[in-house]
């Protein structure tokens, strides 16, 4: 229970950096935020301590891998946020995040989890 609790603080800490970041002269920062690896800390020392060395080594890799996804995301967003109105842009970006998501799944499930 203790370790719900200090997860949930993480992200909540997280949400509030990010508002208070964004009214700042230094709003940029902002976008910094969200790519601070607090879910990863999380995963990687539940996967760290409930599995092996090499299955914490996969899931960094995966990791690495998870970042196309996101990169597209950003992408998306700055080639549309001043076409389309805020709430299509952020749709379009994360309806291609979800897409590149389910590829990589794809990919990886195939190729890659049986090989490591």
């Amino acid at each position: 229970m203790i370790s719900l609790i200090v997860k949930c603080l993480f992200g909540a800490a997280a949400v509030v950096a990010i508002a208070l970041l964004s009214r700042s002269k230094s709003f940029f920062i902002a976008g910094l935020v969200p790519l601070f690896p607090t879910f990863s800390l999380v995963a990687h020392v539940v996967v760290g301590t409930e599995r092996s060395a090499k299955d914490l080594q996969v899931t960094a890799l995966f990791g690495l891998y998870s970042l196309a996804p996101y990169i597209l995301y950003l992408l998306t967003v700055y080639l549309l946020c001043t076409r389309f109105p805020l709430a299509a842009t952020l749709t379009l970006a994360t309806l291609v995040w979800v897409v590149a998501a389910g590829i990589l799944l794809v990919i990886w499930t195939r190729f890659y989890s049986g090989v490591l």
